[in-house]
């Protein structure tokens, strides 16, 4: 077998508070010895995320089984779920900055699925995946993402099944939103439909796709992760993924 050394963009910074994640837990749990320390499974952890590389590629780059390194990723990707931050959290995050709106958008996460699954078809974008709600600063931050639901899921039915639509009205944060969000309420912010507008609805077409244009970027960011490009795993943990995503994009945007 072939080897080789690469370089991986992430920080020192986002390595080292992983491993420290790691370290924490173990001490926790009582695990006094592994094949791979604290630090090198943060690392085989980023590898994977990052780069997307398969469980057999990290597995063998590191020197453990594919096994192992399932449960190394699982165990890591766990921990850093559970400090993504809450919806009420990320809605408290916003109004502390003041910010004059935020931004709501829904994305596709491609799963290896077949045609028979048709709950995880998504007809909007033409493929099968798993949907995941998305609330960003107005400059692209991202502050919250969702669990996941079928592609199948429209968005306004999954902003409110998630309770987002609530929520902000509740906090009375002003939000913009595509077209896919028409009928969330007032504060939800969507273009105008429709062929034949007057310029008056044109322009404020136009000055609301300027506005949510640098949101929508969050997007982008969380889907730099490369495992996200199409999972391989259980569709089920789609969600989950993006969260501890989310948490390394912050550390790392820190």
């Amino acid at each position: 077998m072939l080897l080789y050394r690469a370089a991986l963009p992430l920080s020192h910074q986002t390595l080292s508070y992983l491993s420290g994640l790691i370290r924490r837990h173990r001490k926790t749990i009582g695990s006094t010895w592994r094949r791979l320390n604290p630090g090198r499974q943060a690392l085989l952890v980023l590898v994977h995320l990052r780069k997307g590389e398969t469980l057999s590629e990290a597995a063998a780059g590191f020197g453990v089984g594919t096994a192992t390194a399932w449960r190394y990723i699982h165990e890591a990707v766990t921990l850093l779920a559970r400090r993504a931050p809450s919806l009420d959290q990320a809605l408290r995050t916003a109004r502390r900055a003041g910010y004059a709106f935020v931004v709501l958008d829904g994305t596709l996460i491609p799963i290896d699925r077949v045609a028979a699954d048709r709950p995880y078809y998504s007809g909007k974008n033409r493929m099968h995946g798993m949907n995941i709600q998305v609330i960003s600063a107005p400059d692209g931050t991202p502050l919250w993402t969702s669990g996941s639901l079928p592609g199948s899921v429209h968005d306004l039915t999954a902003a409110r099944i998630w309770g987002i639509i609530r929520r902000l009205q509740a906090a009375g944060l002003i939000t913009l939103a595509d077209k896919a969000y028409v009928g969330a309420g007032q504060r939800v912010l969507v273009p105008y439909k429709g062929r034949g507008k007057p310029a008056s609805q044109k322009n404020a077409n136009s000055a609301h796709a300027k506005l949510r244009g640098p949101g929508e970027r969050a997007n982008a960011q969380v889907k730099s992760w490369r495992i996200l490009r199409k999972l391989r795993c259980c569709p089920l943990r789609a969600g989950q993924l993006v969260k501890a995503i989310l948490v390394l994009q912050l550390r790392e945007a820190g």
